[in-house]
């Protein structure tokens, strides 16, 4: 079973990269990616854990981007920590995470539901710090006692229709496309059923988009179909994954179904192969 898109406590995962891949392994899956956002800490001790087991893992990030306000994820495989300027640009993220995430502090403070945003700003900017994410501040409510799960203070607090969200700042999506590209990695575009921008794709394709993730836990039948058709009229690569977060978050239930058929997981490996400045991280 293949499976390209799970995070680790890296970014806003609840599994250790080591324990993520206990858990895959448990569940039937062979290969796998991890896609932390924002950051690849997560890689290294993934890559380490798989090799007694004979996995193969695949080197990812889950980059964000902005367009209209709204968060654009571009998935990035195979690209190098050294490709020119993506260290810059995460910094640059991981920096944006946390002002995000006071502001929120603050919008949730003026309705009556503090948390201690000082310490979660402190251990994402610490040195190897985690990426900042909502599902962090979300564990903040619950901690404080101002909700009882993730759900409730997404629905109350922080979901994109809810008082103290705060829309994300940060590069163009074609700006990512373009920078993964040339730093040699393939380009793919996340869950775009999830909250589908359709109008963008083509842009993203002139930017040199290599795949769109077509096989995705928010995705049912209908969704599958429609992206199938639209990777094959433009000529786009297919990736898939659960968007694995851990036990207990939303959709942790397609962890182990939602995967990446092998052919097209072949395709994407081909390509790869045609790409020289690609890497692969066998286990």
């Amino acid at each position: 079973m293949i499976d390209l898109h799970m995070h680790t406590t890296a970014s806003d995962g609840r599994s250790t990269p080591e324990a993520l891949v206990a858990r895959a392994w448990d569940v039937g899956i062979r290969t796998l990616s991890v896609t932390d956002h924002d950051t690849m800490a997560g890689v290294a001790p993934a890559v380490r854990a798989a090799e007694p087991l004979g996995m193969t893992v695949i080197p990812g990030i889950e980059i964000t981007s902005v367009h209209g306000g709204k968060d654009v994820h571009v998935l990035a495989y195979f690209l190098p920590e050294s490709a020119p300027g993506l260290q810059d640009m995460l910094q640059r993220q991981r920096r944006l995470r946390v002002e995000r995430a006071m502001e929120i502090a603050g919008r949730l403070d003026a309705l009556g539901a503090p948390i201690d945003a000082q310490t979660l700003a402190a251990a994402a900017s610490a040195p190897g710090g985690k990426s900042l994410a909502r599902p962090q501040i979300a564990q903040a409510l619950i901690d404080a006692g101002h909700v009882s799960s993730v759900a409730e203070a997404f629905d109350r607090y922080l979901g994109e229709d809810s008082p103290a969200y705060v829309p994300h700042a940060g590069a163009s999506p074609a700006g990512v496309v373009a920078l993964v590209t040339a730093g040699g990695g393939i380009a793919s575009l996340a869950h775009p059923g999830y909250r589908p921008r359709d109008e963008i794709i083509q842009g993203l394709v002139d930017a040199g988009l290599d795949a769109i993730e077509v096989f995705h836990s928010s995705h049912d039948a209908a969704a599958q179909a429609h992206y199938l058709a639209v990777a094959r009229r433009l000529g786009l690569l297919i990736t898939g994954g659960s968007d694995y977060h851990g036990e207990g978050v939303r959709r942790a239930e397609f962890f182990g179904v939602a995967n990446l058929p092998r052919e097209h997981f072949e395709a994407l490996m081909e390509r790869v192969r045609r790409r020289p400045t690609a890497s692969v991280a066998p286990a």
